[in-house]
């Protein structure tokens, strides 16, 4: 009998050791994978000074749009900097779609001025950020599916008992909080000319 509790003990502490250890690994890998999302968004805003000086003296009549860049990239910036998994995502997710319009904005602006356009700067700075959105958009899929297997396994039992020695918990998930980013866009492949 003696032996039976001593081998039900052991198994018990045991997984309690293992569910603790894979709590503290999701959470540094859910940390690691909001890190990610730093460094690209922090590359992000990095370019756009490049860009906006690149365009500012052939746009000068263009100053409305070339502001409302500036402001909402500086509104991302100090909103990164309090953002972490354990809150402010979605403040900086709306902070990140705005900087998103802003830039669509003043790529179509560009697109009107085939000087600028033409411009090597300009065009390889356009695709850096191009670039630089995608790593953005890649970064932010792996923070999500960690942060989900991280939230997932502290309310699964019996992880969850042990949630509370690890000190974990739930962060928020990357969401799209624009019901226009939701919106599935419309392609006309008919070739048809528009009326």
């Amino acid at each position: 009998m003696q032996w039976l509790l001593l081998i039900l003990l052991i198994v018990v502490v045991g997984f309690v050791i293992s569910a603790y250890n894979r709590l503290i690994a999701l959470k540094g890998q859910t940390l690691n994978a909001w890190k990610q999302i730093d460094v690209q968004l922090k590359r992000r805003h990095d370019l756009i000074p490049n860009l906006i000086n690149a365009v500012k003296g052939a746009m000068d009549f263009e100053k409305e749009t070339l502001e409302a860049v500036i402001q909402a990239r500086n509104h991302a910036v100090k909103i990164q900097a309090d953002a972490s998994p354990t809150g402010g995502i979605q403040a900086l997710a709306g902070a990140e779609a705005a900087l998103g319009a802003a830039l669509s904005r003043l790529n179509v602006v560009v697109e009107r001025y085939p000087d600028l356009k033409a411009t090597g700067n300009i065009g390889q700075l356009q695709e850096e950020l191009t670039s630089t959105e995608n790593r953005v958009a890649f970064a932010r899929q792996l923070y999500n599916d960690t942060a989900t297997d991280y939230n997932v396994k502290q309310m699964q039992f019996p992880w969850n008992l042990v949630a509370g020695l690890a000190k974990a918990e739930a962060v928020e998930l990357w969401e799209i909080e624009e019901p226009k980013d939701r919106e599935v866009p419309v392609v006309d492949l008919s070739m048809k000319p528009k009326a």
